[in-house]
This record gives structure tokens, C-alpha cells and sequence, in this order.
């Protein structure tokens, strides 16, 4: 056998709940590589028991993952020395630090590996901006690749972008069950919530209402409504009606809210329906029928247009009478399920490795021309990492910079301007189910950037 050299060592590092989730289940693929996980410190990181879900059926799983800052991950590298570091954090992070570790010099620094987790389309300029300067850039479609290639030359950068299956469908299912026991029977019906979409209270609390109907209609069923984390939970996108709060009044026996493996419900799911969580692709891999509910419309601002064409889009209805569906074939191929084989990321990361050992590894150029020196790179960090940040820099960064933007949100709601993931969907809409269907975030909640 060829000598391919010594194992590479990659370190991942997360933050949220779902990349956790997406950057475990990746570095568990690369089983030519000696891996390890930390998580870097910031207002939205992962509790221990999200932690915990998230690394289920992983390389990781049972480990314990240390929790470092920005100031401690950037010494443990530079110590370490490993060979690549996959950033599977929220944008704003993730372009902290990357930056950081630029910083450690051309001979120094190791290969960096980011991406974007689940359902990528539509292609969003922030994905990339935040992301620019990795060496390795993962996406999960050739559609995707195709639609963040077009969208970097518009802007003029040119990341390295990288073909992956979705981890979340190669994850070798639990041990079956012996032959003298019977599987456990499929009676479950998983609502699969998203922390953003809908984002209006009015059609979350019309979702619980299909949901209770579904429920006394088919009392053999289990009706799940399946979240990342409840009310008061750090996700990785802010929650303004956590589904937990509300779900009140009379409640069917057969109808409640549960967190968890999403595999391990989908190990008892007759169906699933979401308004277009990845985690129906995750369904579609284990053969569980699915409905996109389509009757908030088809609209890339729902994250949903990536649904058109395979048959799954369908309505309350539909839901209501249990009725799941299969995918059409055709669309399959260009989203998310082609070949393994096509897959080239572990490739790209190979070649990368090359270039730094001859020290030839390029040093991407930023995204971000933004004035402010280092004030604004202070500021851009204390936004990343909250509370965890307390450099220096960041605090006066905070103390000059957060009059100024709140001077700027009342300029902006007083001549009527709402933020971008307040303002009504350009789509199909439905007649309001309360009197109030715009009502304001919870005091003191805020919206987080990820991508």
C-alpha cells in the first residue's frame, strides 16, 4: 500500500446547538483524520445537554467537550499545532476566528474549514462575507455550490467552495434490534420548529392549532412538536415565541413538545412536517414520509423555495389527514442526495494541507472593507461573543458603539423602518388567527445574525 504520510489532526470548533450538531457529525466523516472538539465561549453556546443531543451517534459521543475562550482557543492552537481547524460556528464568530488564526503567521496557522450546516438555499452574501478568508468552504448540494459560486464572483471573492453529503444522512443508524424483538412501532408525528420561521406569533399559533386537530383526529398518533432547545435555551437563532410557551389550554394526550436526537425520533416517526427545517431531509434519508407546509407560501425568505419541484410542499389539509409523501426522484440528485462519491471536500482539505506543509498556503483576502480600524474590529468581536468577550478592545468598542446603535433603532422605528426579520414575508398570506398577530418580542429579546 502507497505511504499516504502521517494522520492529519483537525480540531473543530463550535458554539450553538446546530453547529454543533453539523460541525460533529462532519469531523466524524473523516475517518483518515485524528479529530478532536472544543467549544468556544459566546452568549448562544450550546448548554452541556445540548451538547450531549448534539453529539449522538457521532465520533463524539459520551466525550466531554472543554469550553474555551477566544483568547484560550487561539493560545490552544498556536501550542497545539494542529493541522486544520473546521470553524463550525455562527458566522460572526466564525469570522473572528478565522481572523485570529490567520494571525498566527503563513508557517503557523493551521488549514481553516468552515461551511454552512443544513438547507443553504437561497445562497446568502452573509454566509460567504463572514466567511471569506477559510481555506476550505463546505456546502452540502451541487445546487448550493452552484449558487454560492455565482454569488461570490457578483461580489468579487472567491472561496474555495467544497462538496459534502449532508452528515446528518451518512450517520450509521443505532444497532437493530435483535430478532426475537419487534422495532418499535411508528406512530410518531414529528412537527419539526424552526427558531425564525414562521416568525410571526398569529402563524405559530395557527401551526399548534393543525397540530391539536391532527391530534384528536388520529388519537393512535403521537403528535411531537420537536424543538432545539425550550423557552430560555441558547439557540443558534433567537426564539421570540418559543413553541413551549405557547402551547396552552386544552391539550391532547397525544400531543406535546419534546427536545432531543432528532434520529432517534425519526426512529419511531410515521411522519414529518415542518415549514422547511433541514430535518426533512434528515427524514427523507431514513424513509420517513414528509409534508413543506406550503400555506405560508414558497418564498426564499421562508426557506422553502428549495422544496419546489419535490413533491413534498403541502398543505394544512394535507396535514390534518396524515397524509406524508415520498420526494419525486428527479429532485434528489441536485439536492442533497447525490452520490457520496462527488463528494470532494475531504480532497480540497488534503490539497490545503499540501500547500501549508510547503508553505504555500494563500492568505485569502477579507470580505469586509468596513471602516473603524480597530475600534470596529472591537466592536465586531464584542458582537460575535456577547458577554464572553472581555477584552479590552471590546469593551470600550461596546461603550462608544451601543449608544450609537441604539440612537440608530429609534431613528429607525420612528420613520416606520422594521428590522429585516420583522417585516411581513412577500408571499401568499392567511387571515389573522387573533386579533394581534404582530406583537412585539419578549422584553429583552434580541435577533441574532448567524449565517
Amino acid at each position: 500500500m502507497p505511504d499516504h504520510g502521517p494522520r492529519r489532526r483537525v480540531i473543530g470548533v463550535v458554539d450553538s446547538d446546530s453547529f454543533v450538531k453539523w460541525g460533529a457529525a462532519t469531523l466524524s466523516r473523516a475517518s483518515d483524520w485524528d479529530v478532536d472538539l472544543v467549544l468556544i465561549e459566546s452568549d448562544v453556546s450550546a448548554t452541556d445537554r445540548q451538547v450531549d443531543i448534539a453529539l449522538l451517534h457521532t465520533a463524539f459521543e459520551g466525550r466531554t467537550v472543554r469550553r474555551l475562550t477566544l483568547r484560550q482557543l487561539i493560545a490552544f492552537v498556536g501550542s497545539e499545532r494542529p493541522d486544520g481547524v473546521f470553524v463550525s460556528t455562527r458566522g460572526p464568530v466564525a469570522e473572528v476566528v478565522i481572523s485570529e488564526l490567520l494571525a498566527l503567521g503563513r508557517t503557523t496557522r493551521p488549514v481553516l474549514l468552515t461551511g454552512l450546516p443544513g438547507i443553504s438555499i437561497p445562497a446568502k452574501w452573509k454566509g460567504i462575507f463572514l466567511r471569506a478568508q477559510a481555506d476550505v468552504f463546505i456546502l452540502h448540494s451541487h445546487r448550493e455550490v452552484a449558487a454560492y459560486r455565482e454569488l461570490a464572483a457578483e461580489h468579487g471573492v472567491e472561496p474555495a467552495f467544497a462538496l459534502a453529503t449532508l452528515p446528518f444522512l451518512a450517520v450509521a443508524p443505532a444497532q437493530p434490534p435483535a430478532e426475537d424483538v419487534d422495532p418499535a412501532p411508528r406512530t410518531r408525528v414529528l412537527f419539526a420548529a424552526q427558531a425564525t420561521v414562521p416568525a410571526d406569533r398569529g402563524d405559530r399559533l395557527r401551526i399548534i392549532s393543525w397540530l391539536r386537530t391532527l391530534a384528536n383526529r388520529h388519537r393512535d398518533l403521537d403528535v411531537v412538536i420537536k424543538v432545539r432547545g425550550l423557552a430560555g435555551d441558547p439557540q443558534t437563532h433567537h426564539e421570540h415565541y418559543p413553541f413551549d410557551t405557547l402551547l396552552t389550554g386544552p391539550i391532547p394526550t397525544n400531543l406535546r413538545v419534546a427536545t432531543g436526537s432528532m434520529a432517534v425520533h425519526l426512529g419511531h416517526a410515521a411522519g414529518l412536517v415542518t415549514v422547511s427545517s433541514t430535518a426533512a431531509i434528515e427524514a427523507i434519508a431514513a424513509g420517513v414520509p414528509v409534508i413543506v407546509l406550503d400555506d405560508f407560501g414558497v418564498d426564499p425568505a421562508l426557506i422553502n423555495s428549495v422544496f419546489e419541484g419535490s413533491g413534498l410542499l403541502a398543505s394544512k389539509e394535507e396535514l390534518m389527514a396524515a397524509r406524508f409523501r415520498h420526494p419525486n426522484e428527479d429532485w434528489l440528485q441536485q439536492n442533497y442526495f447525490h452520490p457520496e462519491e462527488e463528494d470532494d471536500w475531504i480532497e480540497r482539505s488534503e490539497v490545503a494541507f499540501a500547500a501549508r506543509d510547503r508553505g504555500v498556503l494563500p492568505i485569502r483576502p477579507r470580505a469586509r472593507q468596513s471602516r473603524g480600524g480597530m475600534l470596529r474590529t472591537g466592536w465586531e468581536r464584542r458582537r460575535a461573543f456577547g458577554r464572553a468577550d472581555t477584552s479590552v478592545l471590546g469593551t470600550v468598542a461596546f461603550v462608544i458603539g451601543r449608544p450609537i446603535q441604539i440612537a440608530r433603532r429609534l431613528v429607525r422605528r420612528a420613520r416606520g423602518i422594521r428590522p429585516a426579520e420583522r417585516r411581513p414575508i412577500p408571499s401568499r398570506r392567511l387571515e389573522p388567527i387573533e386579533p394581534e398577530t404582530t406583537m412585539r418580542a419578549p422584553r429583552g429579546a434580541r435577533h441574532r445574525t448567524a449565517r
